[in-house]
């Protein structure tokens, strides 16, 4: 038999990404959060929507660049993103703080991080969500990716410090090409 489920623990059912670092920068100086909440929305041209709390120094700095790149880190880099996710950038280098390597975009002042897997440039389409959602949808307009990493093992936000490592693959036949 179900039981009830505390509606404050949803959102750990249902997130759907790997835990991203996303970095922005704004009068030369860069910055970066941990982002959980993001959604590809379309493939042609990609879309990504994605909620970054209007609480967050992020949140200005992409309301006023309307630009970011998300960087996808793996597991290895798991205590670093918890890391970076609990302090903020308007105290802290956070780069510095956590060993993290600034690497140039290749079209956006936003830098990305080299030491993630893969790393999307993305350029802010669509505001109207943002005042009351804090939801913005980004086009990505370049994306990299390490072709040393075979089969990334990223990580999956649960919930109050729980995260889950992708792993297990199951390929299954699709029309999609």
């Amino acid at each position: 038999m179900k039981k009830a489920y505390p509606l404050e623990k949803v959102y750990g059912l249902l997130e759907p990404g790997p835990v991203v670092l996303l970095t922005t920068q704004r009068g030369g100086k860069p910055n970066v959060m941990t982002l959980s909440w993001h959604v590809m929305l379309e493939f042609e041209p990609p879309l990504v929507g994605c909620v970054v709390s209007n609480r967050n120094y992020s949140y200005e700095i992409l309301c006023e660049t309307k630009e970011c790149v998300i960087n996808i880190p793996t597991a290895e880099l798991a205590k670093k993103v918890v890391a970076v996710g609990n302090v903020s950038g308007r105290d802290v280098d956070k780069f510095n703080k956590y060993g993290l390597t600034l690497h140039p975009a290749g079209s956006l002042e936003a830098p990305m991080i080299a030491e993630c897997y893969a790393n999307l440039e993305c350029r802010l389409v669509d505001s109207r969500m943002v005042e009351n959602y804090s939801f913005f949808v980004l086009e990505v307009v370049q994306a990299w990716i390490d072709p040393h990493v075979k089969w990334p093992r990223t990580m999956h936000h649960r919930g109050y410090g729980e995260f889950m490592i992708a792993g297990k693959r199951l390929k299954l036949r699709s029309k999609m090409k």
